[in-house]
């Protein structure tokens, strides 16, 4: 049998038969030719123009968006930070968290971008891009964890209301809409073509209809002294920041446990291998992602008629990456002389 993988970054690199190593010494058989097939200069358009991975950019061309965001909400989450314990509102120390909270993730965001720009190395040979799963999991649960707190103190205050500036929250809360409806201007270009980038923009534009909420919450006490308008605010807040974190979490979770990423449909990508001439069946089908907007894939193809020939399996390798968003494709064919389905195959149609 014989293993075609090919190894990709953000140019596509090399094909690598394995199966000589891996199999000739156990049966005495020899379907390959032990030699490398070095596509990198063929495949970089497509790898340009897929339109699905593009996970460079936010360094290559939004590092100073990055740079400037982060610097803003750092200044914002200080100042309403320091005005909420003055002016006694949980709502803006809600805001401030949740500006915390932007400030982590895109630096998160940031740091995981560049990791997945490096090289694949000796050891680490997908390179660093499941950084970027990793740092989804933490800003979700950073982001749950300082809502538990501001959740307590908006109950204590629902409890024992206290007076609050109604007018300072006013002034810092609109102060904090403008600055993350300037953050989420920086990420307007790019939205469409980069998910990161398009995460970033709309994350911040909710944050400024969030901080745009708060200001109105002080306008209504400064003119009525509804002081328990602002813990039920700061409630308001939590509840908007949960809704988005508990589905980061949950995807964060499932690619961290190597689930078959959302959007990926693994019964088309079946059929479409099936369909293949000469493919008689398809067994240990696995799809996980390398990072948040990158996809892998390994599969068996059982061809009793043999070796399709390299520029065949390049075709399949181009369709799953233009298609199905598979960055990564490994295909080992077989001839169906012996069983190779493993214990762990999940394939639509196993038995």
């Amino acid at each position: 049998m014989k293993k075609i993988e090919q190894r990709e970054d953000e140019h596509a690199r090399s094909w690598r038969d394995a199966s000589d190593h891996s199999h000739d010494g156990g049966h005495g058989r020899d379907h390959g030719h032990g030699h490398d097939h070095d596509h990198g200069d063929g495949h970089a358009g497509h790898h340009d123009h897929a339109g699905h991975h593009h996970h460079h950019a936010p360094v290559a061309g939004h590092g100073f968006a990055f740079a400037l965001a982060v610097a803003l909400n750092v200044v914002i989450v200080v100042i309403q930070a320091l005005y909420g314990v003055l002016a006694h509102s949980t709502a803006l120390l809600a805001d401030a968290g949740h500006n915390l909270s932007d400030v982590l993730g895109l630096l998160l965001a940031w740091g995981a971008a560049w990791l997945a720009t490096r090289r694949p190395s000796a050891r680490y040979t997908f390179g660093f891009g499941s950084s970027s799963i990793l740092a989804s999991l933490a800003n979700a649960a950073l982001l749950l964890f300082a809502c538990g707190v501001i959740v307590a103190e908006a109950i204590g205050r629902l409890m024992n209301p206290a007076p609050v500036a109604g007018l300072a929250v006013f002034v810092v809360a609109a102060v904090g809409m403008v600055v993350n409806g300037i953050s989420a201007w920086l990420f307007m270009r790019g939205q469409k073509e980069d998910l990161n980038i398009r995460g970033a923009f709309l994350h911040m534009a909710a944050d400024a209809g969030v901080s745009a909420a708060v200001a109105i919450s002080g306008l209504v006490i400064l003119y009525t002294s509804w002081t328990w308008l602002d813990p039920l605010m700061s409630l308001l807040v939590v509840a908007v920041v949960v809704y988005g974190t508990w589905s980061l979490l949950r995807d964060s979770v499932r690619l961290a446990l190597n689930a078959v990423p959302s959007g990926v449909d693994l019964q088309r990508i079946h059929d479409y291998l099936a369909d293949q001439p000469g493919v008689e069946d398809v067994h240990d089908l696995h799809v996980w992602a390398l990072s948040t907007t990158g996809n892998a894939l390994s599969v068996h193809l059982v061809m009793p008629a043999g070796h399709p020939g390299d520029e065949r399996l390049d075709g399949i390798v181009l369709a799953l990456r233009e298609r199905f968003s598979m960055q990564h494709a490994t295909l080992q064919v077989d001839l169906g002389t012996t069983d190779h389905r493993c214990a762990m195959d999940h394939s639509p149609h196993a038995h």
